[in-house]
């Protein structure tokens, strides 16, 4: 991903915090075969080593993108936040010089790392349950694994093969307007923030 420096991410912690709020990502493999994409959610686990973290996901068995993985296949897993289209019309610069073109403003990661296939029934149990029970926290009647009858999850477990990655390294661009004088970005956040669209005025909060 280029990464232009006034538009790079580099803290880690909020790199990982972005991951977790933005967990439904892209995984990606290259090999002789070509390349696939998988859609799928992701968990981070964070260990206290200070590593930057294991990614773990898992796929349906008959999905036969996993047998690629064997032998700590190198991946790329994109995450993708919230992004909107940027207007000229919002730029005060705009009367000034008219020099101004349309843009697009995004939060992306990327973690690239080695990625090891798990088949082990009671570790798919246990990351299941911390998958579900990330995603379930804010609702008001969270559903656990559990409420479902044990014959069902365990054939279930049997369908799927999870995946555990070692993060190797972050990559993080978030583009915000950081290139503009301040009275353009202004314009910008007030114009996301007049828009249609939950991207939209999700976008324009990461605006300073």
């Amino acid at each position: 991903m280029y990464v232009p420096s006034h538009f790079e991410e580099a803290d880690i912690g909020k790199l990982q915090q972005y991951i977790r709020e933005y967990g439904f990502g892209l995984l990606v493999v290259a090999d002789d075969d070509g390349i696939e994409a998988n859609h799928v959610p992701f968990h981070l686990s964070l260990e206290e080593d200070g590593s930057l973290g294991q990614l773990h996901c898992h796929l349906a068995r008959s999905n036969p993108a996993w047998q690629r993985l064997r032998g700590e296949a190198r991946v790329l897993a994109v995450f993708q936040g919230p992004n909107a289209y940027v207007s000229p019309s919002w730029y005060e610069t705009k009367t000034e010089t008219g020099r101004v073109v349309p843009t697009w403003n995004y939060l992306a990661v990327h973690a690239e790392g080695s990625a090891r296939i798990i088949e082990d029934p009671t570790w798919l149990k246990h990351h299941l349950h911390r998958l579900t029970d990330q995603h379930e926290s804010g609702m008001s009647t969270p559903w656990s694994v559990d409420d479902a009858p044990t014959d069902f999850t365990e054939r279930l477990v049997q369908a799927i093969v999870g995946v555990e990655i070692k993060i190797d390294s972050l990559t993080g661009k978030l583009k915000a307007s950081q290139n503009q004088p301040e009275r353009n970005k202004a314009g910008v956040k007030a114009g996301l923030e007049a828009g249609e669209g939950a991207h939209n005025r999700a976008m324009s909060k990461f605006i300073s």
